[in-house]
């Protein structure tokens, strides 16, 4: 899980929520509200599709236009395999892990569920197995009908 991870405001420009990406080396900012709840995601294919898709620059496009509706999550001290099923079930490479109000604490990313795998192989019983976490790969890159919303 990676802690130290950036967010953005719903009425952020895309082209600022962008810019964040880039400097955090990173595809996708939690968008928090005024009490540091994260109410969305935005990713950098959000970004892309709201800038080729609207008449308006991308700095004149609001986060909120573009982010995700509903948040896929994950609490602290939940089981790994329950993350995993979360991915899988909404086809997300990147999972907010949230404190019990709402706050972010970290992101689980799909390159986090990896190293996980990579370290647990060859103990007798691992946290996590590297078919688990490549299944789990499999599935979040399946094809979605056209038309499906999209998500982290």
């Amino acid at each position: 899980m990676t802690s130290n991870v950036g967010t953005c405001r719903p009425e952020t420009n895309l082209a600022e929520a962008a810019m964040m990406m880039w400097d955090g080396d990173c595809g996708v900012l939690p968008v928090v509200d005024d009490q540091g709840k994260v109410v969305a995601m935005i990713t950098d294919r959000d970004i892309a599709i709201a800038a080729a898709t609207n008449d308006r620059p991308a700095s004149h496009i609001a986060v909120h236009e573009a982010m995700s509706g509903t948040v896929s999550f994950v609490l602290p001290d939940e089981d790994i395999r329950t993350a995993l099923k979360t991915m899988r079930h909404d086809k997300i490479r990147r999972l907010p892990v949230l404190d019990h109000d709402g706050h972010l604490k970290g992101l689980l990313s799909v390159n986090d569920i990896v190293c996980r795998a990579e370290e647990a192989r060859g103990k007798t019983v691992p946290e996590i197995t590297y078919e688990e976490a490549m299944g789990t790969i499999k599935a979040i890159c399946e094809h979605r009908s056209h038309h499906s919303e999209a998500k982290a």
